[in-house]
């Protein structure tokens, strides 16, 4: 059996993640209800009204917003702003439109309330310890 070296694993890694892209790209619509798996990306983001949509809601027993911003400051995203338990979750819009957030940089997802649910999953429990941005 061949040795497993870095090469390999970093090949074998990239061959999964294009699989799961793939996969996730081809899966049918599971449901047509309002940001559920259905919901086409335009909607649930809200690039026609402007922005991403506000949102509040309780996730695995996490309280998670977001809402637009005014002002200047640190905020990224085009003035958005994300809460975990009412502690700043700092997200920033990529330029083909996905999302990222500080506890998931590397994940990018579709709008500020994935990322703000993917940040309560890695998270595990965890408080959300305030981000000092320069």
């Amino acid at each position: 059996m061949p040795e497993l070296t870095r090469r390999r694993a970093l090949g074998a890694a990239a061959a999964l993640a294009t699989g799961a892209g793939v996969q996730a790209l081809a899966a049918p619509s599971a449901s047509a209800a309002p940001n559920g798996p259905g919901t086409s990306r335009k909607s649930m983001d809200g690039h026609h009204h402007g922005g991403p949509q506000p949102f509040d809601e309780v996730f695995q027993g996490r309280r998670i917003e977001g809402r637009p911003v005014t002002g200047g400051g640190h905020h990224h995203g085009g003035g958005y702003a994300v809460f975990i338990d009412g502690a700043e979750l700092h997200v920033m819009s990529n330029a083909d439109g996905s999302w990222i957030s500080v506890v998931s940089h590397y994940d990018p997802v579709p709008t500020p309330r994935d990322a703000a649910r993917a940040a309560v999953v890695e998270l595990q429990g965890a408080p959300l310890v305030p981000f000092a941005a320069n």
